[in-house]
């Protein structure tokens, strides 16, 4: 990772013609957020003192607290390849904070940084690598989107059956110039839906990341006039979109998820991980699967992970272990999608494995069936558990667990469920469609 001081960010736009910077930084709820300031404006900017209403950010604070500084992480600086060549545009992102240089507990990049720190304190770091996956749309003679597409194509098809095949070529050309290193690209399962690998980093980066790959994916789906989306089930009877996390823990560039000595080359700790997580997988699935539509992805007969539990290779469980072993050993989360916020997702996740680790908790033994095809009867026989199935079980589960609200602190434990809370509730009032259509003749 590159290493800025203030002189050179100055020296970057002066050289690279840049006229506007924007200062990024993320809801409570995952959405990115800017402030644009001119050239001009820079040295302020890098002093810390642009400050912004803290009040009008969902999730945020009061109105009567509301000033809120930005502090720009300036290792974070790109310029951004699809804004003019005169007069370009780059971005910063940035830490919130309150005054007095007190940082803002309900930024959730904070949040991940304090998890981080924690497991440094105790000799760990990890590495994170996603797979992000997402659909592209035909947008409407507005400009507005839909879910309509005309190819068909499948899982690996190419062109011509992949019609989105360009947009996702630029796309992987943008990300490549700004720094990431892709690893794979292809056209995932249903029509129109697409993934993009991007390579591991330390997790606040790779945090960092994913909210930089969301914003130049829709960004370069519209030059193409496409529409991106990251909704888990737009379409409900293909499969929805999800963001697998890898993990990996190491000490001194060691691997510490791998043992030769242990059966499948997995150590204690990359055990007492995996438990740690199946631990608290019902009270973070609030946060991996935030939307009243992501449980739409998360049903038998969708690929999508249903069950609690843990396997080798095997893809159906919550919990994955691909088959590289030595430095490459690491270990696969199922459920998240991308509509989360990446870095509740990693601070949760991380503690939850962390927890694992500090009482030695050791996870039951792997499922090496096909979950998919398993009935209930003999998921229940192997003790396996449910995810939650609808926002309103992962609101409970959450609230049940006082390990999430030990991780998340006080302001975001309490915002988020009161947020989602709201959506579940207004979810539950709406007259559908699908109730219409089966109910307004019949009674």
């Amino acid at each position: 990772m590159k290493k800025y001081t203030k002189q050179d960010i100055i020296q970057l736009v002066k050289e690279n013609d840049v006229e506007f910077i924007r200062l990024q930084f993320t809801d409570l709820f995952g959405a990115l957020k800017n402030m644009a300031i001119s050239a001009s404006q820079l040295e302020r900017a890098l002093d810390n003192k642009c400050l912004f209403d803290g009040s009008s950010i969902e999730g945020f604070v009061r109105v009567e607290e509301s000033d809120m500084y930005l502090y720009p992480d300036l290792d974070t600086f790109t310029i951004l390849p699809w804004r003019p060549q005169r007069g370009k545009v780059a971005r910063m992102i940035c830490d919130v904070y309150r005054p007095m240089g007190i940082p803002f507990e309900g930024d959730s990049r904070y949040l991940l940084k304090k998890v981080l720190k924690r497991a440094n304190e105790l000799g760990y770091h990890f590495h994170v690598g996603p797979e992000c996956e997402f659909f592209l749309f035909h947008t409407d003679e507005n400009g507005r989107p839909t879910t309509l597409t005309h190819e068909r194509a499948g899982y690996f098809d190419i062109t011509p059956l992949d019609l989105g095949e360009d947009a996702r070529r630029d796309i992987i050309l943008t990300l490549e110039e700004m720094g990431f290193e892709v690893e794979a690209s292809h056209h995932e399962v249903a029509p129109a839906q697409h993934e993009i690998d991007f390579h591991h980093c330390n997790a606040l980066k790779t945090a960092d990341n994913i909210q930089t790959f969301k914003m130049v994916v829709k960004s370069i789906a519209k030059r193409h006039g496409l529409f991106a989306t990251f909704m888990p089930k737009p379409l409900g009877d293909v499969d929805g979109s999800g963001m697998h996390i890898n993990f990996s823990m190491h000490r001194d560039g060691k691997n510490l998820f791998f043992d030769k000595s242990k059966p499948m080359g997995l150590s204690e700790d990359c055990l007492y991980f995996i438990a740690g997580l199946m631990k608290h997988a019902k009270a973070i699935t609030c946060v991996c699967n935030p939307l009243v539509n992501s449980y739409k992805r998360l049903i038998p007969g969708y690929e999508a992970p249903t069950g609690i539990a843990w396997s080798e290779i095997n893809r159906s469980p919550l919990i994955r272990i691909p088959s590289s072993r030595g430095q490459s050993t690491r270990v696969e989360l199922r459920s998240p999608d991308s509509a989360s916020n990446p870095y509740l997702v990693l601070a949760l996740s991380i503690a939850a494995g962390l927890d694992g680790i500090i009482h030695k908790i050791m996870p039951p033994e792997p499922i090496g069936s096909n979950m998919y095809l398993m009935k209930e009867k003999e998921l229940e026989e192997l003790g396996v558990e449910k995810l939650p199935r609808t926002l309103g079980e992962a609101i409970a589960a959450m609230e049940e667990d006082p390990f999430v609200k030990e991780v998340l602190g006080e302001h975001i434990y309490k915002r988020y469920l009161h947020a989602k809370k709201k959506e579940w509730e207004s979810y539950c009032a709406y007259v559908t469609d699908w109730e219409r259509e089966q109910y307004l003749y019949k009674f």
